[in-house]
């Protein structure tokens, strides 16, 4: 499978027009990239241009703090997947898990997995934020609460992906879920490092540097 298939093509900035996301969709349908990643107000837009491609429409929710209530991620992304997303990329409640209330933060992924059952649904545990053990249990409770992938970074926060960060969740999860590693993946190189170290999927802005092996620019 080419490099591009593990990509989410993603824009995320708040100030991201429609221009850019018409641009979004036109480089994901060129290069065959697994998906296009965007605020949920773009959803439609999404929906449309990539109607009758292979590319996915994602979305992320509770996004980029996690810090909404657990019925509001699940209203927020049972509006996505009727507009016609197929991937939900939820923020995990990270100060539920740093107060160590892991009760919430199981019924915050709970919320969102029972409104959109047949989604695609990636939890994002911002690992910049943790410590190992802390990165442990987060994998432990988005596994538990049936989700398919668990993803690394929002990219608004401290610091994105790291080599290590892969590995360890990949350890803890096993074979029986997915991983997505997201947040400063600039480069071939960056991308190529993060599936061999377990990485099923790559969240980036810089997918199209990436297919053509050039450096892109920061950001997600």
């Amino acid at each position: 499978m080419g490099i591009a298939r593990y990509i989410d093509h993603t824009a995320l900035k708040p100030d991201t027009s429609l221009a850019q996301v018409r641009q979004l969709c036109g480089e994901a349908k060129e290069h065959g990239f697994a998906s296009v990643c965007v605020n949920p107000v773009w959803v439609n837009v999404c929906v449309d241009l990539l109607g009758g491609t292979d590319v996915k429409v994602c979305t992320v929710i509770g996004f980029p703090l996690g810090a909404n209530m657990p019925e509001v991620k699940a209203v927020e992304s049972s509006l996505a997947v009727q507009q016609g997303a197929s991937e939900v990329d939820m923020v995990l409640n990270i100060g539920a898990l740093k107060s160590r209330n892991l009760e919430l933060g199981m019924l915050d992924i709970r919320a969102v997995r029972r409104a959109v059952p047949d989604a695609v649904l990636k939890v994002i545990i911002e690992t910049c934020l943790l410590t190992d053990k802390e990165k442990v249990i987060a994998c432990q409770i988005v596994q538990q609460e049936r989700a398919d992938f668990v993803k690394t970074s929002t990219g608004f926060a401290s610091g994105g992906a790291t080599i290590e960060d892969i590995v360890l969740m990949r350890r803890t999860v096993g074979d029986l879920m997915s991983v997505n590693a997201s947040g400063g993946i600039r480069t071939f190189m960056d991308a190529q490092a993060m599936i061999q170290a377990g990485a099923n999927r790559i969240g980036c802005s810089a997918g199209v540097a990436i297919v053509r092996g050039e450096q892109g620019v920061s950001g997600y």
